[in-house]
């Protein structure tokens, strides 16, 4: 096993196939794995709350650049899909 794969690991994506939606997930999963991080270093002491917040505004507010940036939920077409 890679060490990368072990220290971060990524899930399998299982929804809609398109390529906006899996590089979004991608980008979610990253999110999860460094606001786990910033919680354990906070919790452990090695940096304060205000810092931990901090950093997850800025990864949060990236995330939301990224999700606007790649068009989730949003609809283009102003109505719902017919089948």
């Amino acid at each position: 096993m890679n060490k990368d794969d072990f220290l971060y690991p990524r899930s399998r994506y299982y929804g809609q196939v398109k390529p906006e939606n899996m590089v979004f997930n991608a980008n979610l999963q990253e999110f999860a794995q460094r606001i786990s991080i910033i919680c354990s270093l906070e919790t452990s002491g090695k940096i304060s709350p205000e810092e931990a917040y901090d950093q997850v505004k800025v990864l949060w507010k990236q995330l939301k650049r990224a999700k606007k940036q790649l068009q989730i939920g949003e609809n283009p077409f102003g109505g719902e899909e017919e089948g």
